[in-house]
């Protein structure tokens, strides 16, 4: 009787006691990839102020999209290398190549090397965020991957804050910046060779493929075949579509929410209090909209959390005078706008297969990286011509009903064959 062929991975299957491990890893791998994304952002004011090495601002222009570009295309490729070779693996060597190129990015001597290694370190940062989510919702054993997919994003928000914070005190030495993003993922690289198994249901599902006894008509499609199965055709549209809608609110509010409401007469202070009161409901939505979508379902809470985006992005139209409501609404709007984002990911990791979850997350999010560069560059122009308050807010409410609509139109459940 002829035996499987050897699985990659399955000597570092889960075991018992390691189930904390990997929620932890994943976090912080997620939570480096936030900070690490966002310490471009928090260094550009010094970079352009110093001309550091050159810098200039359509040098600054070109860098940030190209970084970018670079998470874009990371994401649409680390799902079939993901689903072919194991989570572990991916994970592993993504951390390892950010983290390298980052440092390099602290030592460019001018501006081509610095976009260059930037470029490299988006790609792996743009693969390492879909490889967590794929293994943490097989992880999960419960088979709900609201609350998972949500607590694990929380770590984005946080290591966005911890770079914003650094950034405070030594974004006059940006080079320190750098190293210290490129050597905490160093020094994490071997806790997760350590720590971090292989997901037992990845194991399963190669061992499922490779028995003899296997039809090969019956086994879930793979990679990017999988996602166009049947039903699962559907699916991908709809997912694509909410994550693109999503990312596009994302990015667009976090780039110019100060400038528009300071445009709106507020005080630039006050503005860049409203940027962290934004990012705090984040945080907090994130926690509410996981555990109402591991007790409903994920699909009718993305809904919602779209719909009450829009009327909250709406309302945010509204002239306020009081500081203390105002505050209260960005928060608000924070809640709904950034986790829907996420519930979309949480969706795709509990309606595809294992055999190809990891492309479909990686493609959600290569999509969505695409309205991540869309939405500042839409919502630029509206600053430009002096229009962003208030119809850069009614903007984002129609992109949220877009969301919103694209969701519809996706089927609640699909099977493994796409029926």
């Amino acid at each position: 009787m002829s035996t499987p062929a050897a699985v990659p991975g399955a000597a570092n299957t889960v075991r018992a006691g390691d189930t904390r491990w990997p929620a932890i890893l994943c976090w912080l791998a997620v939570a480096l990839e936030g900070f690490d994304l966002v310490v471009l952002g928090a260094v550009i004011p010094e970079l352009l102020a110093t001309n550091a090495i050159g810098f200039t601002a359509e040098a600054a222009t070109l860098v940030a999209t190209l970084s970018l570009v670079g998470v874009g295309l990371g994401a649409a490729a680390v799902g079939p290398i993901a689903d072919r070779f194991g989570r572990r693996y991916t994970i592993i060597f993504c951390v390892l190549v950010f983290s390298i190129f980052t440092i390099l990015v602290a030592f460019s001597p001018n501006v081509a090397l610095f976009t260059t290694f930037r470029f490299i370190a988006g790609l792996a940062l743009g693969a390492v965020m879909p490889g967590c989510l794929a293994y943490i919702s097989e992880h999960n054993k419960s088979g709900k991957t609201g609350k998972a997919t949500t607590l694990t994003m929380t770590g984005y928000h946080a290591g966005a804050v911890a770079i914003s914070l650094l950034a405070v005190f030594y974004s006059h030495n940006w080079h320190l910046l750098f190293i210290a993003g490129g050597v905490a993922g160093l020094v994490l690289v071997p806790l997760l060779w350590w720590k971090l198994p292989e997901s037992q249901e990845f194991v399963e599902a190669q061992a499922a493929k490779q028995a003899p006894a296997q039809s090969t008509a019956m086994a879930p499609k793979t990679g990017m075949a999988g996602l166009f199965v049947g039903r699962f055709k559907l699916v991908t549209i709809g997912v694509w579509a909410a994550s693109f809608m999503g990312l596009l609110l994302v990015y667009g509010l976090n780039t110019w929410l100060p400038k528009i409401m300071a445009d709106a007469g507020y005080e630039v202070s006050d503005s860049l209090v409203m940027l962290f009161v934004l990012n705090l409901g984040a945080v907090v939505g994130l926690v509410i909209a996981g555990w109402l979508a591991d007790k409903h379902g994920t699909k009718p809470i993305v809904l919602m959390w779209f719909l009450l985006a829009a009327v909250f992005l709406a309302a945010l139209s509204i002239p306020m005078t009081s500081q203390i409501l105002l505050n209260i609404a960005v928060f608000i709007t924070g809640v709904f706008v950034f986790s829907a984002q996420v519930l979309v990911y949480a969706f795709v990791s509990a309606i595809y297969p294992p055999t190809a979850r990891g492309t479909a997350l990686g493609m959600a999010s290569a999509v969505g990286r695409i309205g991540a560069i869309v939405g500042p560059f839409i919502t630029g122009t509206l600053v430009t011509a002096g229009i962003a308050y208030p119809w850069g807010f009614y903007l984002f409410a129609v992109v949220a009903v877009l969301g919103f609509a694209a969701m519809v139109i996706v089927p609640k459940a699909v099977d493994a064959a796409g029926r």
